[in-house]
C-alpha cells in the first residue's frame, strides 16, 4: 500500500480489525520511511460494475461516488454513520448479486430510493429530488402528495 504522504510503496500493518459489521476489514498502517500512520478499508468486490447511464455513456461503478449522494441526503438526519455504511454496503452488495456486470443508473436509483423510503423519508425526498430533477416547487409538492396516504373520504 502506497503511503499517502510520502509515496513509499513499503508501509506496514500495525492493526487489522473487522468493520463494517464483518463486511470490511479496517487496517492501520505505518510508514517506516517518513513515520506517517494512516487507515486504509478493504472490501469484498464480487466482480467489477459497470454503470450504463441514461445518455448511453459507461462508466466503472464507483462506491465513494454512491456513498457521497447518500450521505448527502442524509447530512443532518439522526441516523447514525454505522447505520449508513451498513446501508450502502447493502446497496453494493443487492447491486453485485444481481448477476449483471451493466446495471442502468436507473436501476440504482431506484434501489437506493427504496431504501432510503424505509430510512427517513426526509432523506428520501433529499435524495429523489436530485435523482429526478426536480425543477420547481411544484415537483416537490406532487411528489410528497404521492408519499401521504389518502385522505378518508366524509359520508353524508
Amino acid at each position: 500500500m502506497r503511503c499517502p504522504f510520502c509515496g513509499n510503496t513499503d508501509t506496514q500493518v500495525k492493526d487489522s480489525r473487522p468493520a463494517e459489521d464483518h463486511v470490511a476489514i479496517r487496517r492501520r498502517r505505518f510508514c517506516p520511511s517518513c513515520g506517517g500512520r494512516f487507515t486504509t478499508y478493504e472490501r469484498v468486490q464480487l466482480r467489477d460494475l459497470v454503470v450504463v447511464k441514461k445518455n448511453g455513456k459507461r462508466e466503472d461503478f464507483d462506491r465513494d461516488k454512491l456513498a457521497r449522494s447518500i450521505r448527502m441526503a442524509l447530512q443532518k438526519r439522526p441516523i447514525e454513520a454505522d447505520r449508513i455504511e451498513q446501508l450502502i454496503s447493502g446497496i453494493v452488495r443487492r447491486l453485485e448479486s444481481m448477476g449483471e456486470a451493466d446495471i442502468d443508473s436507473a436501476k440504482i436509483g431506484e434501489i437506493v430510493m427504496d431504501t432510503m423510503a424505509r430510512i427517513d423519508t426526509v432523506a428520501y425526498v433529499r435524495f429523489a429530488s436530485v435523482y429526478k430533477n426536480f425543477q420547481a416547487a411544484d415537483d416537490f409538492e406532487e411528489f410528497v402528495k404521492e408519499l401521504r396516504p389518502p385522505e378518508p373520504k366524509e359520508e353524508d
